[in-house]
């Protein structure tokens, strides 16, 4: 594999870091921030809104730069997010330090992916892009396990000064090995907000989004969760990190594999079927460990399946504007990460336990059945391609 596929790919690992590092360590940020845990939720759902929001936004603004040097630029600006975090003596100054991270993080993974694909071969293109998608994945899930054990050690802070010390790493590999890179032509947002007209594909961003939002209802307050039901020490909670994360990895090959043998849209609806039921009878097995255990790895692997199918579901529905859509679908994913985690705070705001979001979670992830639901039963718009390019 080509070293500049591996240097784009450690980039994303590390600006993927930022997104969910601060899952695991809430109570540690409330704690020393005088803020309640869902008030320091909110850390998690600035960040996926604005992220949500840059990526589209900030490519198109930005189509006329020099790839290589757009990318060095916007690395630069993630670095000084992460250094305000580290000093910022209140809440709202990190706040702000999200956004700038934020926007910048968007924009570095949509370049990885455009520039991965122009510096290998085009046989080699999807293997490549896989490993791109490797290490997006791997950072969401594995990054809230890391920042435990970093906070445990040396304090919550010091996991954002890590990050802007790789960070600088990955600046000088990206500068001493990948080549300037032309700007293309991009679609305008115009152009890309029309695609949404597409009411099969607009329903398929609502199952990825609101899965997503049930999700993280429960998952951005997994370390309370776990503390209050099953009394675990920070040890034995990145112990249910790092295993989580194991099982979402894998997760993405269970998704893919499912579908390649009974199909994208049948798949769909088993994994969001399935994961309604196991998020909502999680909190009943918190009376024996080992059994909570299994049935966390199954959440975990199940939370990650979806989206080999319904990504392999939307290239088949619209091959014109596949590309547009596959962008929609990852601001849909983060936009159900902001609203998730939103929907948890409230929830612990509201009742005062952290148990109750599982069941709230699983009810909100029955509305991304039935989004997929809708989709399913819609048939192709054949007239998308004149939508978009006229």
């Amino acid at each position: 594999m080509n070293l500049k596929v591996f240097i784009l790919a450690a980039s994303t690992i590390i600006v993927g870091l930022v997104e969910l590092i601060v899952g695991g360590i809430l109570p540690i940020i409330a704690d020393d921030l005088h803020v309640t845990i869902g008030t320091a939720g909110q850390l998690i759902t600035i960040y996926a809104l604005v992220y949500a929001i840059a990526g589209p936004v900030l490519l198109s603004i930005t189509a006329k730069i020099e790839r290589k040097k757009l990318y060095l630029m916007t690395l630069s600006i993630f670095f000084i997010g992460n250094v305000i975090t580290y000093f910022s003596p209140t809440f709202t100054l990190i706040m702000i330090a999200r956004v700038i991270t934020a926007m910048s993080a968007a924009l570095v993974i949509v370049l990885s992916l455009t520039m991965t694909a122009k510096v290998v071969k085009p046989a080699q293109r999807a293997k490549a892009l896989g490993v791109i998608y490797m290490g997006i994945s791997s950072s969401l899930v594995l990054g809230v396990p890391l920042g435990i054990l970093i906070t445990n050690t040396f304090g919550w802070r010091t996991v954002f000064l890590g990050i802007a010390i790789l960070t600088i790493g990955s600046i000088v590999l990206i500068y001493a090995f990948l080549d300037k890179i032309p700007s293309e032509k991009s679609q305008p947002l115009s152009v890309q907000i029309k695609a949404l007209a597409n009411k099969k594909m607009a329903a398929a961003h609502f199952a990825m989004l609101f899965m997503l939002a049930g999700h993280y209802s429960l998952y951005a307050y997994f370390t309370p969760f776990l503390e209050s039901t099953l009394h675990l020490n920070q040890y034995w909670i990145s112990i249910c990190y790092f295993l989580f994360g194991l099982a979402a990895v894998g997760g993405g090959a269970f998704g893919g594999g499912l579908a390649a043998r009974i199909g994208a849209t049948k798949s769909i609806l088993i994994v969001i079927g399935a994961f309604a039921l196991v998020l909502f009878l999680l909190p009943h097995f918190t009376f024996s460990f080992p059994i909570f255990l299994i049935v966390m790895m199954i959440w975990g692997a199940l939370s990650w399946s979806l989206a080999p199918p319904l990504q392999d579901y939307i290239i088949q529905s619209d091959r014109y504007t596949s590309d547009i859509h596959q962008s929609f679908n990852n601001s849909a994913l983060q936009i159900g990460i902001a609203l998730g985690s939103g929907i948890g705070g409230l929830v612990m705001e509201h009742t005062g336990s952290v148990t109750f979001t599982a069941s709230v979670g699983a009810g909100v992830v029955m509305i991304a059945f039935i989004s997929a639901l809708v989709s399913l039963s819609m048939r192709t718009e054949l007239r998308q391609t004149e939508t978009i390019t006229n």
